[in-house]
């Protein structure tokens, strides 16, 4: 009999802690009869999250629960539960009861009769996102799959089942603000989906909005890739070669013509452009700049406040 951990970080749920743990509980004693473990890491909660954590460490020891002394993120969250973990297989899940405790059997189903795979992933079958989320989902799966070459049709979600090992080597990682799908791409081709059904979020809004999944796709980009580096450098090569060849052709046409190139309008125009793509190229050089003095800085992805495992 093998022991699953099941680790889910916690932001402001408050109201959805007692059914997540009732019903992972009820699949796991009245469905799998596997062993399992609940790990629930408080990241900087501002209701009583934390308060019915330690209700539901009280009411069953198999409920280990940690609390950080500030909000440093999901993933980062899920970082420190894996620090934590004694089960042969790691789950990772949400804590607004988007993803249904009742599908974790079908991905344990697969990974035990796949000793080929070593990470399974749901694909959410009639995805509840909003609007935004879905189209920041979608630009975010086309730039890690041109980033860490995965395969487009992989989708990277965060409900997850892990085999061990492969948690092991991604907590020996010492990257600054990790995000845990392309780590696990990152350490393992092994990977396949596995569909799964999605439900609606029960209480209140998702933490991400626009402007997070911009900043968290921008951070992507460039910790894992040089395309802005590379973007700007082609842009520059281009615009150098089509300068020349202007420059050759109007000095043709002034020798065989005599004809002059009149309009300082459309010469202030293209200085501003260019003033203004230095400009960007000294900002995204900047962005890299500041990602490797972040690293330099060794500063933790987390800090723990208390915990009872």
């Amino acid at each position: 009999m093998s022991l699953y951990s099941v680790v889910v970080p916690v932001y402001n749920s408050e109201h959805t802690l007692n059914e997540l743990y009732e019903r992972v509980k009820a699949v796991f004693d009245e469905t799998l009869h596997e062993k399992f473990e609940l790990i629930l890491v408080d990241d900087g909660s501002r209701d009583h999250s934390y308060d019915i954590m330690e209700q539901l460490h009280d009411r069953d020891p198999r409920v280990k629960i940690i609390q950080q002394a500030k909000n440093f993120g999901q993933h980062p969250a899920l970082l420190c539960g894996f620090h934590y973990v004694q089960g042969d297989f790691v789950i990772t899940m949400d804590d607004d009861l988007q993803h249904p405790p009742e599908e974790i059997p079908k991905l344990i189903k697969v990974i035990n009769e796949r000793d080929d795979v070593d990470v399974i992933i749901a694909k959410y079958e009639g995805r509840k996102h909003n609007l935004i989320r879905r189209m920041g989902t979608w630009v975010s799966v086309y730039a890690t799959s041109k980033m860490l070459k995965k395969p487009r049709d992989l989708e990277i979600t965060s409900f997850r089942l892990i085999r061990r090992f492969i948690v092991d080597a991604i907590i020996q990682m010492n990257v600054r603000l990790p995000q845990i799908g392309n780590l696990l791409v990152q350490t393992s081709n092994r990977i396949i989906n596995v569909p799964v059904k999605h439900d609606a979020r029960k209480y209140g809004k998702s933490g991400y909005t626009f402007r997070r999944l911009a900043k968290d796709l921008f951070y992507d980009i460039t910790t894992n890739s040089a395309f802005p580096l590379i973007l700007v450098r082609n842009i520059g090569v281009i615009s150098f070669v089509s300068s020349l060849c202007l420059a050759l052709y109007f000095l043709i046409r002034y020798f065989l013509y005599g004809w002059t190139v009149e309009g300082w309008t459309s010469l202030m125009l293209i200085m501003l452009a260019f003033f203004g793509l230095i400009l960007l190229s000294i900002g995204i050089i900047g962005e890299y700049l500041m990602h490797i003095l972040d690293e330099t800085k060794k500063m933790p992805n987390y800090v723990t406040r208390r915990k009872k495992l």
